[in-house]
């Protein structure tokens, strides 16, 4: 694929009988096949501990997939260490060497290692081969291609030179080490919170979810083969608060690039404001977190579309998407044939292992989020304005599975509307036609949230005038398609309010965050008297 900026990975379709089918089952089997031991890396060392942890497939328990070696404090500090050794050299490398590496990266990842990683991400977070191959090949390969081609752009951004003087500006990473919190859900997000930052020039010390290390280790494997210096990323597997306990009280500590829930980057957020007179420069702060997002129909919609991008928009990775769709608000003119149409495909959809091709919904990645997904549905079923309409059903006998779920409520303001579940789970309200103005106010209020939303409508004024009145509701906004799937390059993805700090991750807003520019003037003819023409006679 050309370098440009002007295209993406192509996706894989994995069609039965195809060529990447059959490559991607012999990955599949060549993992379940081992029982890895997945280390820390630290300054580029394999990193073992005492504390050995099982990695298991959450739609597949009684299987073991791995082992990996918790960290604790010291490696928080050896991490750090490791990341500020690395730093004057990596830094002082030339913009070509450090493009170098990430695109080699990206190279790996789209021939060698892409059957790998994808079969990685199915088994250990529980995504259905499509899923896997948008987020870790090809979204993966797009955020590090056009991250380097964005770098070079950035560089190429410089200040006006009058005769005499030359002015330019200098792209510094910023001081210090920077802290990247990855989530489980992303292989993707998981890639790219360390790459950015290091690419410009920052040295990282990385911790991700414990459900993703299964392949966040081939991410590294990657990185390692692409050439990328011991001490660059330092990838830790440490509890939360005895990992913040180390880096915000540390002055060296430079900035922070997280994905994960909106309570825990609150927390975070906090806990450096409260250290800030112990840190050499003011940590930059970049995070994505929650979001309830939208779909609202207006009477004009596609009913077909629409149905199909509420099923694939809510159930999708079981929902598991800080952009899944979320809650919707269909008019009633249109309701009982939305509803139907849903039901039916409902009827077609399959749940279970991610090696049954035939299935679109999987597992939810572990326990305490069943539990969760499923004191939900529970409410719901109790609530005596919500009915349950579909799904409801879950087992976690042999993997965590939650039947694709759909609640009708009544109260606009009803608990499952307003607050992230983060699984399976759709509730909808139906709204009189005539009190479509009256939905947007809905929207824009009941929610803390800001990530996505979506309109269905084919009346061209209404979209307008849609835009316009929902313009803080969602960061990422569609028009008659689903609220998820935004892909690198055409549609750089954040979100504000609640949902986080609106940076656009795979976009040069992004990498301009891990920068500390510093101008420089250099004047040829410097003056040699003290006074200016004003001051003669």
């Amino acid at each position: 694929m050309s370098q440009s900026n002007n295209y993406n990975e192509p996706l894989l379709h994995y069609a039965s009988g195809s060529t990447e089918r059959k490559a991607l089952e012999q990955a599949l089997q060549e993992l379940k096949s081992q029982v890895l031991d997945i280390p820390q890396l630290i300054d580029g060392k394999e990193i073992r501990s005492n504390d050995r942890h099982e990695i298991r497939p959450p739609h597949e328990l009684s299987h073991t997939l791995g082992h990996f070696h918790r960290g604790n404090s010291q490696h928080v500090q050896q991490a750090i260490d490791a990341a500020l050794r690395a730093k004057t050299d990596w830094m002082n490398k030339s913009i070509d060497d450090r493009c170098a590496i990430f695109s080699r990266a990206a190279e790996l990842l789209a021939g060698k290692y892409r059957f790998k990683i994808n079969a990685a991400t199915m088994l250990c977070q529980s995504k259905n081969a499509y899923q896997a191959e948008i987020d870790s090949a090809c979204e993966l390969i797009d955020f590090l291609r056009i991250h380097v081609h964005f770098y070079k752009e950035i560089n190429n951004i410089q200040p006006y030179s009058p005769e005499g003087i030359h002015n330019y500006s200098e792209y510094r990473p910023l001081e210090g080490f920077v802290l990247a919190i990855t989530p489980f859900n992303f292989t993707a997000i998981a890639g790219n919170l360390p790459t950015a930052p290091a690419l410009m020039g920052n040295t990282v010390v990385w911790k991700p979810a414990f459900s993703q290390i299964y392949s966040a280790w081939v991410i590294m494997q990657v990185l390692q083969e692409a050439g990328l210096p011991d001490g660059v990323i330092n990838l830790i597997y440490t509890d939360g608060p005895e990992t913040g306990d180390i880096v915000f009280q540390h002055p060296e500590f430079g900035g922070l690039h997280y994905t994960g829930s909106t309570q825990v980057f609150d927390h975070l957020w906090k806990t450096i404001s409260d250290n800030l007179p112990n840190y050499k420069s003011y940590p930059r702060i970049v995070g994505e977190t929650g979001g309830k997002d939208f779909v609202l129909a207006h009477p004009s919609a596609n009913v077909k579309a629409l149905s199909i991008a509420l099923i694939r928009g809510a159930f999708e990775f079981q929902g598991q998407k800080c952009s899944a769709a979320s809650r919707a608000y269909i008019p009633k003119s249109i309701w009982d044939t939305v509803r139907d149409t849903m039901l039916d495909i409902l009827k077609q959809v399959k749940t279970g292992s991610v090696e049954d091709f035939t299935c679109l919904v999987n597992a939810v990645i572990d326990e305490r989020a069943y539990d969760k997904i499923m004191g939900y549905i529970h409410y719901a079923k109790e609530s005596i304005t919500s009915t349950v309409l579909a799904g409801g059903i879950g087992s976690k006998e042999k993997g965590y599975f939650i039947q694709p779920t759909i609640v009708q409520v009544t109260d606009p303001m009803h608990k499952l509307m307003q607050e992230e579940i983060f699984g399976p789970v759709l509730s909808i309200y139906v709204y009189e036609d005539h009190q479509f103005e009256e939905t947007l106010n809905l929207i824009n209020t009941t929610s803390p949230y800001a990530l996505t939303g979506a309109l269905f409508s084919e009346d061209e004024q209404v979209i307008q005038d849609v835009l316009v009145k929902l313009r803080f509701a969602a960061g990422n906004f569609y028009i008659n398609d689903k609220p998820t799937g935004a892909v690198v390059n055409q549609q750089p993805f954040g979100g504000a309010r609640r949902s986080g700090t609106n940076d656009k991750a795979g976009s040069m807003l992004n990498l301009l965050r891990w920068t500390s520019p510093r101008s420089v003037k250099r004047n040829f003819e410097p003056p040699v008297h003290y006074d200016y023409p004003f001051m003669k006679l």
